[in-house]
């Protein structure tokens, strides 16, 4: 498997948890279990979820990410995870939270979205930039010739 479609994976398995962790606990209200609960309950049991959606984040931001060798820019792994946060949103709703409709506005803001995804990756040269002021500096510091003097 390759580090593009592991973190890919990773990040939908994030997802599912996340948004389980965010609204899972309103379907529990809708049906009636959770409605005498306090909220710092309903808090830390979405934190218990959330633990589950980092279990899955982090290794796929690392995984993906170009400074650990993988094929995602930082900007690329962001707008892929937002991409990927509300397809498995709009699933989740439309499977577990079944009177919620999708209206077409939604459909013309995912479009957008996916729009977003290909722009991100439109412009993806590989030019070889400086990473910190070091190697600047070293790169302009020799730019004087060995026969010259210099003036004070």
């Amino acid at each position: 498997m390759t580090a593009g479609i592991g973190t890919i994976l990773l990040l939908l398995v994030s997802n599912v948890f996340m948004t389980f962790a965010w609204y899972g606990n309103l379907k529990l209200q809708q049906m009636n279990i959770s409605t005498s609960w306090p909220l710092i309950l309903i808090i830390l049991c979405s934190w218990g979820l959330a633990f589950f959606e980092y279990c899955a984040m982090i290794p796929a931001n690392r995984m993906g990410s170009q400074i650990n060798g993988g094929p995602f820019s930082l900007m690329q792994l962001k707008i892929i995870q937002e991409a990927i946060s509300l397809i498995v949103f709009t699933a989740i709703v439309a499977l577990v939270f079944k009177g919620e409709p999708i209206k077409w506005n939604h459909i013309v803001a995912f479009v957008l979205i996916v729009f977003a995804v290909f722009f991100a990756f439109l412009n993806n040269d590989k030019t070889e930039t400086p990473k910190d002021k070091t190697e600047i500096q070293a790169t302009t510091e020799n730019q004087q010739s060995p026969n010259s003097e210099t003036k004070l």
